[in-house]
């Protein structure tokens, strides 16, 4: 039993090598901050999945009907993507952004591809000025820049493919087979997908607090936002390692560490007249 075991050990073993050579180097693209990427779909099959979900939610989610409040989320929202370049959309055939609220008490919005951003409205509880709310924003366009859904769409077909062909290979089911690949389903989760969804969602926060510079938003509000958003979970955030996000502290301190860089951007759009006015 023991050398049984001990051969299908090993047979995992390798596919859990291949698998993880599989998701990580190959690369067909580059992201904003010059990470190689691996994308399966194109921007016009992925534009499709976020029109598709964010009609779904909208059926779903009652819509904000304060007008003001939606006027505000909109008026920053478009500040931050009036300053995308054209070379920066072209690749993900967005032409406009629709822009919705949604009556949720989740501090959370996101951006999908194809242009949809949506806004919960526990976010402004938390985000509590126009430049807390367009470091949130920021963010979330950066997400749809980065190409970060077509990324993570990518390596979930990978790895359930070669999670597929791993079974036929090790051969017929047993116990034995069961928990090694419980195993290596734990395995790839903690030590290939999250692991790289902490990088996208930190290579989002350098993209988006450069877009809510370039938009005329004082970039050292991003720190605040995240100091508040540490607050708000205060105790309910998993260890890092089993989060698909960076800590508090982790986020905070790069961020930190970009401000600098991100102030002349923001000075010279201030100087240029990119002055938001989303009170």
């Amino acid at each position: 039993m023991r050398s049984i075991r001990s051969k299908h050990s090993l047979r995992v073993a390798r596919i859990v090598v291949v698998l993880a050579l599989l998701v990580g180097p190959l690369g067909c693209a580059t992201s904003p901050t010059g990470r190689t990427q691996f994308l399966l779909n194109s921007e016009t099959q992925m534009a499709e999945m976020g029109r598709a979900a964010f009609a779904d939610l909208e059926s779903k989610k009652p819509l904000s009907t304060d007008p003001r409040e939606v006027g505000y989320v909109r008026c920053v929202a478009n500040a931050i993507t009036s300053v995308l370049r054209p070379d920066e959309l072209r690749p993900l055939g967005v032409t406009r952004w629709e822009v919705e609220v949604f009556e949720d008490p989740t501090a959370n919005a996101f951006a999908l591809p194809g242009g949809k951003i949506g806004v919960h409205t526990g976010l402004l509880d938390v985000a509590r000025s126009p430049a807390q709310l367009a470091a949130v924003l920021g963010h979330e366009v950066g997400h749809v820049l980065a190409r970060h859904s077509n990324e993570r769409v990518s390596q979930t077909t990978v790895v359930q493919s070669g999670m597929a062909i791993a079974q036929v290979l090790v051969g017929a089911d047993t116990p034995a087979k069961q928990q090694l690949f419980g195993a290596l389903g734990l395995g790839l989760q903690y030590g290939v997908l999250m692991p790289f969804s902490r990088t996208q969602e930190s290579e989002a926060d350098e993209i988006g607090i450069e877009l809510m510079a370039r938009a005329g938003f004082d970039p050292r509000e991003s720190v605040l936002l995240w100091q508040n958003m540490s607050r708000a979970s205060a105790g309910q955030a998993p260890p890092e390692f089993l989060s698909t996000h960076p800590s508090h502290a982790t986020r905070i301190r790069r961020l930190q560490e970009l401000v600098p860089k991100m102030m002349p951007i923001y000075e010279r759009a201030i100087a240029t007249g990119h002055r938001p006015n989303c009170g």
